[in-house]
């Protein structure tokens, strides 16, 4: 191997000023590759140097990718929020709508929040083709359900009236971790466009003559202003290479032993939990305490970005 050998460098005789030169760049080109000149031995790889776990974006195990929200990425939906974390983008949407589904019934109190979920085509580097039926595929269901009864535990609905909130998260370049991502990204359009309810809660326009009014339209229990209960965020974690990571990328979660997507709230409360073992390797509990340690200050981290930008 290369590693192993010891390198001749070739000189010109009487110009020590190019031997200098010559030696100092090949010195600087394999120290730069993770190898050192051992005395009498040439060069070798250094374990302190190069590791061959290491994560490919360089970060730590316990660190976050960088992430960049903007709100206001759009006008027409009441939230609008572009999440970038590393590599992975993600459009949220929250839409306000005065109704809410046929199966809610007169006398449940509040509104409803449902989300939809689904990867562009050009999201990765093959092309994702539409889904055949509907607007996402299988993955995609699952997921959608997961970021909606993650995002109604953020919220009192009974405080938003007779309202539908409509999540929609599009992912734009998919880089590991786009349902996490798409909680965070989710939970902040959420918040603005709570902000953007009316002050008074609408009343039905068509009552039958004498028929009572439903629950839902209730002036004493709407209360946009106190709806957003708690904080939310959400983070993958995952087990690669014996060595428990924060906030996987495409490259680790391929990888990972273990992989888990936690979502968590500002009250200490978890509201999902996923986890998942490759190659029937398991996890054990020991394990599963250090991963949902790290998801938490992983969790604890982002919200701290989220109140930040919500603040601005």
């Amino acid at each position: 191997m290369l590693a192993s050998r010891t390198i001749a460098c070739q000189t010109f005789a009487g110009d020590a000023l190019m031997r200098t030169s010559i030696f100092t760049s090949i010195t600087s080109n394999f120290a730069a590759f993770g190898f050192a000149r051992v005395f009498g031995m040439g060069w070798k790889i250094t374990r302190n140097q190069y590791n061959p776990h290491m994560r490919t974006d360089g970060r730590a195990n316990d660190q976050l990718r960088p992430i960049q929200i903007k709100r206001n990425f759009t006008e027409a939906a009441a939230g609008s929020v572009l999440w970038q974390q590393g590599k992975t983008i993600v459009w949220c949407t929250a839409s306000i709508t005065p109704d809410v589904p046929p199966w809610f019934g007169d006398k449940k109190i509040g509104g409803w929040i449902t989300a939809d979920y689904v990867m562009l085509p050009g999201s990765t580097t093959r092309r994702k083709d539409w889904p055949k039926i509907g607007h996402t595929d299988s993955r995609g269901t699952e997921i959608q359900r997961l970021i909606g009864r993650t995002i109604r535990a953020a919220v009192d609905l009974k405080k938003i009236g007779s309202h539908t909130i409509h999540i929609d998260c599009q992912v734009m370049q998919a880089d590991g971790g786009t349902r996490t991502a798409s909680i965070c990204g989710a939970y902040v359009a959420l918040v603005d466009a709570v902000r953007k309810l009316p002050r008074e809660v609408p009343q039905p326009k068509f009552l039958a003559l004498g028929a009572p009014v439903p629950a839902r339209f209730d002036p004493t229990m709407y209360d946009p202003t106190r709806a957003i209960v708690t904080d939310l965020a959400g983070v993958s974690v995952g087990l690669i290479n014996g060595e428990i990571r924060l906030d996987l990328d495409y490259e680790d979660d391929s990888r990972a032993q273990v992989d888990m997507n936690v979502a968590y709230t500002a009250a200490g409360k978890f509201v999902e939990i996923q986890g998942s073992a490759e190659n029937a390797g398991g996890f054990d509990r020991d394990q599963t305490n250090r991963m949902l340690d790290l998801a938490v200050a992983g969790c604890q981290q982002i919200m701290e970005i989220q109140r930040d930008s919500l603040a601005k």
